[in-house]
């Protein structure tokens, strides 16, 4: 593979993206960056498990106080809160209908919640991934997902899941259903892995996305024929020579070292800080503009939770790993 300028990039980015994670922990108010474009616009986390609606989905959604650990009810809520994914769709559906679980569904109650935030101006929807409406024959997209959820409760997808030898038996069954390409399928997958009903190793599979597929593109000018997964389990074993190549501090999330699914979302987020960066270097989307701006807010960061099984030591939601310090900024002129 021919890597291009964009491919140091790539692990400088890595790198000072989570120190921005773990300085804004410490210090809420605090200068989180040197760095133009990352303080300029909005970037996800390196690791996908910190982001803000991950981190929600893992503690309030799933592991919540008094949440039943039930397979079915885990992955009704899983799946519930990840089609609209947004955090103030789940937080209005639960102060209208009180706490959502399986057992006490009222399906066309949560169908008549979700049209009357629509009517209301409300987005019900993230922005985050494209959602196809699935063919149920519904007039409203919200009724077909409901629809697509009822089926897959009904079909006894929890139990099937719960019993998969592995990550892409859990993710085929996912993809079956209409309305689920393969990125989404995969999406959900790991999501659902983050819960108490799965534990499979992240390192098993990927499934790069389109933002993805435009990230390897700048990194690479020529990958031979690997495939977009190959890149990015490639990118997820040499991850240490990397940083070490670069002189680059990185210690990973409390010790976890990158896995293929961060690898892919940092693609994704390279394609976009490329943008800017490198603006000489098109990609296969040929996008020039990043859309979101970022906007800073002072509010602590919620204590930092994630899967028991991992094994991380978060000690305190206002400590990061010993070694922090602030990195150059990533200016073209530096790269």
């Amino acid at each position: 593979m021919t890597p291009t300028i964009v491919f140091d990039t790539y692990w400088r980015f890595a790198a000072e993206r989570l120190a921005m994670y773990y300085r804004r922990l410490a210090d809420p108010v605090g200068r989180c960056t040197d760095d133009p474009i990352l303080s300029g616009f909005r970037f996800t986390n390196t690791y996908r498990a910190a982001d803000r609606v991950s981190q929600y989905l893992i503690s309030e959604v799933q592991a919540g106080a008094d949440r039943s650990q039930d397979p079915r009810e885990v992955f009704f809520r899983t799946i519930l809160f990840k089609i609209f994914n947004r955090i103030e769709t789940w937080e209005a559906l639960e102060q209208r209908l009180g706490p959502l679980t399986w057992t006490n569904l009222n399906a066309a109650a949560l169908d008549q919640t979700l049209e009357n935030l629509r009517r209301r101006g409300n987005s019900i929807y993230s922005a985050a991934y494209i959602m196809p409406s699935p063919s149920y024959g519904r007039e409203r997209k919200h009724s077909n997902h409901i629809a697509l959820l009822l089926q897959m409760m009904k079909d006894l997808v929890p139990e099937r899941i719960k019993q998969a030898p592995s990550l892409r038996t859990v993710y085929e069954l996912v993809l079956s259903y209409p309305g689920i390409g393969p990125f989404l399928a995969f999406q959900y997958t790991i999501d659902l892995n983050y819960s108490s009903i799965l534990d499979f190793d992240e390192t098993d599979m990927v499934v790069a996305g389109p933002g993805a597929l435009d990230g390897i593109s700048k990194c690479f000018s020529d990958t031979g024929r690997a495939t977009a997964e190959d890149v990015v389990h490639w990118m997820t074993d040499r991850q240490e020579t990397e940083f070490a190549r670069l002189g680059l501090h990185f210690d990973g999330l409390y010790g976890r070292r990158l896995q293929p699914i961060d690898c892919q979302n940092l693609f994704c987020e390279i394609s976009k800080y490329a943008r800017v960066a490198h603006p000489d270097i098109p990609g296969v989307a040929n996008r020039t503009r990043i859309k979101q701006i970022y906007r800073p807010n002072n509010r602590p960061l919620p204590f930092p939770q994630f899967p028991a099984r991992w094994g991380l030591r978060v000690q305190s939601a206002h400590l990061g790993p010993q070694k922090v310090s602030y990195h150059e900024p990533l200016q073209p002129s530096l790269i």
